[in-house]
């Protein structure tokens, strides 16, 4: 004997039904949910079975929402991958670094380095080890700031030039020109330099300090409150104009010509075929070396000028400044515009290239490190973005 189902559970499936339909306008998936459901299938309409559905329901519609959270992470993850980089970056060529200052800003009257390997074995006998690394530690916290936002910020621009430019050209599919990138690296790198530029100021002259000088600073803090107290607080903008110039061609050309050499090499395949999009360590140093070589020989002349801006007004002046006492007043510069006229009409055109040679050699590993390990450290926090997307 059959047992025919009652009419309140024919009135159940029939309501069960109908809902499914519903559903079946409103959501695909729910659907399928309840089709495949063992409980569906054997007629068992119960209410367990309407808990299973909206459980489903709920975890659908869960996964389908992103936290609030998770774009807060994915924004850390990359200030910290950048903040990385470049500690990492510069902590490595630190005694270049010091040398390159130095060279630039030394009086002419009494030069007491004269080139790279001179400069490197007078700062060794004269300071010791240590002397390596004067400013370092200024330049660590101005750099790990700097180049977070620096390379959050660039992330940041192209994706908003990418979807201007698509919009206007009405193509879905259109990717960045050097010239976009170009514009976005450097927008990045002036909102970079313009909020931690107070730091690059003193840790200029935190550099330039040698052990004879006649009043030091003590840290970065002592120099920042020094600097305010006797030179007001605009002082800590010194050289700020031709560090904006300097920008456009330096931040600018590295982040396009290192985007345009890796996008040509995944579509070329110049060094044989490659078996996915993911360039190999090697080949994004190189590009990153190709990079910084190009930015830094077009803005050099703007460095020297900005560090030369910096000592400007410095009481009780390094030794290297004022030729050890023989100048009791360091030059004077009424702006950007004077400091090249006196700079080219007193040490000739060759004075605005001071440096270049240790410059030369610290801004290829550098640079190359900054990016490699940019993009090392995407990939081990898990970053969802990345420059080239």
């Amino acid at each position: 004997m059959v047992t025919q189902p009652d009419a309140s559970a024919s009135g159940l499936r029939k309501e069960y039904v109908k809902s499914g339909r519903s559903k079946e306008i409103s959501g695909e998936r729910n659907v399928a949910y309840c089709e495949r459901s063992t409980l569906y299938a054997n007629g068992e309409e119960s209410a367990a079975s309407t808990l299973a559905t909206l459980a489903e329901e709920a975890k659908l519609a869960t996964a389908e929402v992103k936290a609030p959270g998770n774009a807060i992470l994915s924004v850390c993850k990359s200030l910290i991958a950048g903040g990385v980089a470049g500690g990492v970056s510069r902590s490595a060529v630190a005694p270049l670094e010091r040398l390159k200052i130095l060279l630039q800003v030394q009086n002419p009257l009494s030069p007491k380095y004269t080139g790279m390997v001179h400069g490197l074995k007078y700062i060794w006998h004269s300071e010791g080890f240590r002397g390596f690394f004067k400013g370092n530690g200024t330049n660590c916290a101005r750099i790990v700031p700097n180049s977070a936002v620096k390379f959050y910020s660039y992330e940041q621009a192209s994706s908003a030039i990418l979807w201007l430019y698509r919009l206007q050209s009405g193509c879905e599919d259109a990717e960045l020109t050097p010239l976009l990138r170009l514009g976005a690296g450097a927008c990045a790198g002036i909102i970079a330099m313009s909020a931690t530029y107070p730091l690059d100021m003193v840790r200029g002259r935190l550099t330039v300090q040698t052990e004879g000088s006649s009043s030091r600073y003590r840290g970065m803090f002592h120099a920042v409150s020094t600097v305010a107290k006797e030179e007001g607080p605009r002082a800590l903008y010194k050289g700020w104009l031709p560090s904006v110039i300097g920008v456009v061609p330096y931040v600018g050309l590295n982040f396009a010509v290192y985007e345009s050499l890796k996008d040509w090499i995944v579509k070329s395949h110049p060094f044989g075929h490659l078996e996915s999009s993911e360039l190999s360590v090697g080949t994004k140093l190189a590009c990153g070396a190709a990079a910084g070589t190009v930015g830094q020989t077009v803005a050099y002349p703007l460095d020297v000028i900005r560090r030369r801006m910096q000592m400007i007004g410095w009481k009780d002046a390094s030794s290297v400044i004022t030729a050890d006492g023989k100048v009791k007043v360091p030059v004077h510069y009424t702006g950007m515009i004077d400091a090249f006229r006196q700079t080219v009409k007193n040490e000739g055109f060759g004075a605005l290239y001071k440096g270049l040679l240790p410059n030369s050699v610290k801004v290829v590993p550098s640079i190359a490190l900054a990016f490699v390990t940019y993009e090392i450290m995407k990939d081990l926090l898990g970053v969802e973005f990345r420059i080239s997307d």
